[in-house]
């Protein structure tokens, strides 16, 4: 049994916008006296839109109507239909994220894209879909190696390090090609960060100053250092833990890369240098690429060439946002699609004290809800020690009691399990509230406390439903 569902990937970035059309292939790879497990076997791009530079009302504003044109225009284009869209994302990365309307753009656009295309936001994301678009994940598995990819942007780096094909870190920092612009040989823009990162070598910047080649040239010099700093390729200095995005936190230091892809905009010009007016761009992109080639730290590991470079995002949000859930699960089809459900994670200790579990899960809900009964959550648990029946039925009383305060009968019970007993702790939870509510209640996917979760509808002759999981940061 083959199905192919149509997915979108839209990236709205600090430089550029663009979008993707892909196809995945979905299959059951169990025999015929197991278990159905359907997973996504093929990815296929089938479309690629032009490139537009992001098109922005002032400083602090995206121009949502030229956003909206955009993407109307490339529809058109690649002759899709919103409605024969199964899946996909609208994903808003890097500088662009901290716009005032950010998330107003981001929701009108998910809206117009299609009926199950999620909004996305966050740079613990993005790094895994660059990541993914550039080939990372499966270079790692494929030589048995720690490879790092570095996503260079407009505005933010995004790193995600896989070995052997799993992911095991991800950060970001305030480096990227457009924290300086040029415009007629002047500077016209300059990020706080970099401002203080030039004064700190000597160099004091300022919009309106003549854009001399040098002193750039020795600031996108240091931008590549604290690139390899954050890698664990040299010492960190006393400045870099500023450059974080959001406050982030480093790779661990017991990491050791042995590889790089390079992907986003400015990754081109680390790939190919070229002797071009470094300012053709209107910022510092070229100058930052030409430092990461020259930087001695990023030479002392293997350069791997990366699937994709300026669309690895917008491929990695069209192919790879999207998991299938297993085919043990409980739902009602009435009730989806459900989009931005925000995860309570309970953790294994949680699960082992049931005396204290639903005391436990009703402080968490009131922390992502603000108390409110008309939000649903996604309760999220291991499953792992609850495989027998009185475990089972156990673990739906903990559920049912610690959902008490949120007994509103309109919102649906979402439970997403890890281990495959979705189906028996679904009719478990329904038995035990009588009938009275709603129950969704997947498996075989992992998330984690801060998420957010969008289940479209069944497919695969309704066996399984697919899941995207994300995080939606704005304006930090």
């Amino acid at each position: 049994m083959r199905e192919v569902i149509n997915s979108v990937g839209i990236d709205i970035g600090t430089s550029t916008t663009q979008l993707i059309f892909s196809k995945l292939t979905i299959e059951n790879l169990a025999t015929s006296y197991t278990v159905p497990r359907i997973s996504i076997v093929n990815t296929e791009v089938v479309y690629r839109s032009d490139i537009y530079f992001t098109p922005l009302t002032n400083a602090l504003t995206i121009d949502s109507e030229q956003v909206k044109n955009i993407v109307k225009g490339e529809y058109a284009k690649a002759k899709m239909d919103p409605k024969n869209l199964q899946t996909g994302a609208v994903i808003i990365t890097g500088e662009t994220a901290r716009k005032e309307n950010a998330n107003e753009v981001l929701s009108a656009l998910s809206k117009m894209a299609g009926e199950f295309v999620v909004a996305t936001a966050g740079p613990d994301l993005e790094s895994v879909l660059s990541a993914r678009g550039a080939g990372t994940d499966k270079m790692s598995e494929e030589d048995r190696n720690i490879i790092a990819n570095i996503d260079i942007g407009g505005g933010t780096s995004n790193i995600a390090i896989f070995q052997k094909g799993n992911l095991i870190g991800t950060t970001c920092l305030d480096i990227g090609g457009r924290l300086i612009k040029v415009e007629n040989g002047k500077i016209s823009y300059v990020y706080e960060k970099m401002a203080d990162l030039a004064a700190s070598i000597g160099i004091p910047i300022k919009v309106g100053d003549v854009a001399d080649k040098g002193n750039l040239k020795q600031l996108a010099t240091k931008m590549a250092q604290h690139l390899s700093m954050a890698l664990n390729l040299t010492d960190k200095d006393e400045r870099h833990q500023n450059l974080y995005t959001n406050d982030g936190i480093p790779v661990k230091s017991d990491i050791s890369i042995n590889g790089l892809t390079y992907s986003g905009g400015v990754a081109d010009i680390v790939y190919n240098p070229s002797s071009e007016d470094v300012f053709r761009y209107g910022d510092i992109g070229p100058l930052l690429g030409e430092a990461i080639n020259e930087n001695n730290d990023f030479r002392k590991v293997k350069r791997y060439d990366a699937v994709e470079t300026i669309r690895a995002t917008v491929v990695g949000a069209g192919t790879h946002t999207t998991e299938v859930s297993g085919s043990t699960i409980r739902y009602e089809a009435d009730c989806l699609p459900l989009k931005n459900i925000p995860v309570v994670k309970m953790t294994e200790e949680d699960e082992e004290n049931m005396e204290a579990f639903s005391g436990r899960l009703a402080e968490k809900i009131d922390i992502f809800t603000n108390r409110s009964r008309d939000e649903c959550v996604a309760v999220a648990i291991s499953g792992n020690n609850h495989t027998s029946f009185d475990a089972v039925q156990q673990l739906a009383m903990g559920i049912i009691n610690g959902l008490k305060a949120y007994d509103n009968p309109e919102i649906p019970v979402l439970v997403i399990v890890e281990s495959d007993i979705g189906k028996v702790l679904g009719n478990a939870l329904k038995v035990l509230m009588n009938q009275k509510r709603k129950v969704l209640c997947i498996d075989n996917i992992f998330v984690k406390d801060g998420d957010y979760v969008d289940i479209g509808e069944p497919v695969a002759n309704g066996r399984v439903v697919p899941v995207v999981t994300k995080t939606l940061i704005f304006n930090r």
